[in-house]
């Protein structure tokens, strides 16, 4: 008995022995969703929405880890308020990022916005096929956690870490937050082809060579290729473009089966990051002459310049060629 007594005593004083305190930026179902991993944990939780009674400067005092669940829009928003709260962030505070997006202005990842304006503080991509209502639902799930810094991811890998959400680490944090950036581009792409009923074939090839067209990209802007055969590439591509829980996913469907992307985005609750990456990417495609014949077409049907069954015949009429041509 006295033995049995002590055990969940000593397990207790551990678990507080590293309880870490969490901000967490964002209160979207994302953000909310990271937030219940790392109070299961039992750390120290804040989440921080302009909409909520917490000020930012509460929400990241003291803290270990302040977690950036925005959307793409509002990173540099963020980015600048924290500056001018400087004071409250330790230098060995760790940012992670849990954005999918490109900057319009700059093409820069979310990681590369936060790395350049904290420049000695680690920061860590979190990214996989995670969709967030699936999460909340308490089912099984896995994710990457990639940095420069190893000691960094690590320590995120504890904190979010469990039974239920199996956390990864990697060494390439462009690779994985671009992997899970473009497949948002190809999860429109996905549901347009399923929006048209085209069958499994037709998805089959498609999402292979988005897979190519994703790997050609990244190298090129400098990331493994063998990480896009991870988690945050191939698997994100599994989860989301087949999924109707995927914002992305949708507005390919709806733009498949003839509605305009007016009328799909004012439906959406929350925002389809592959709209406004696509057009990151075709400006950066031309300027560095990047072949993205996927990506093109899903930019040109964003735009109304084509109609999904025009976007696939211009697809399916290229010049043919050998399978790997990276």
């Amino acid at each position: 008995m006295t033995n049995n007594a002590i055990f969940p005593t000593v397990a207790y004083v551990i678990i507080m022995t590293n309880q870490k305190s969490v901000a967490i930026l964002g209160a979207g179902a994302w953000g909310k969703a990271l937030a219940t991993l790392a109070q299961s944990n039992a750390h120290n939780v804040k989440i921080f929405s302009r909409r909520g009674s917490q000020t930012l400067a509460n929400t990241v005092e003291g803290a270990d880890i302040i977690l950036s669940a925005v959307s793409m829009k509002g990173v540099r928003d963020v980015v600048s308020q924290l500056k001018s709260l400087s004071i409250y962030i330790s230098p060995q505070t760790i940012f992670v990022t849990a954005t999918k997006g490109l900057d319009p202005q700059t093409t820069c990842t979310p990681s590369q916005i936060w790395q350049d304006n904290f420049p000695d503080n680690p920061v860590v991509v979190l990214c996989g096929p995670n969709l967030s209502k699936e999460i909340t639902q308490e089912l099984p799930a896995a994710t990457v956690v990639a940095s420069n810094i190893e000691s960094a991811a690590e320590l995120v890998q504890l904190v979010f870490n469990s039974t239920r959400f199996r956390v990864y680490t990697n060494a390439d944090p462009l690779g994985v937050e671009l992997g899970g950036t473009l497949k948002n581009v190809m999860a429109i792409a996905a549901g347009v082809c399923d929006g048209l009923q085209l069958g499994t074939n037709a998805k089959a090839a498609l999402l292979t060579r988005g897979l190519t067209e994703m790997v050609r990209i990244g190298v090129h802007w400098g990331a493994k290729p063998e990480t896009f055969y991870g988690l945050s590439g191939l698997g994100d591509i599994l989860a989301t473009c087949n999924s109707p829980l995927s914002r992305n996913y949708q507005v390919g469907y709806q733009l498949g089966q003839g509605k305009t992307l007016a009328e799909i985005l004012s439906q959406l609750q929350e925002t389809a990051e592959g709209v406004n990456t696509a057009e990151v990417l075709v400006q950066r495609a031309k300027q560095q002459n990047i072949s993205m014949p996927i990506t093109q077409e899903v930019y040109r049907l964003l735009e109304a310049e084509v109609t999904p069954r025009q976007a696939l015949m211009d697809l399916m009429k290229r010049d043919i060629k050998p399978e790997y041509n990276y």
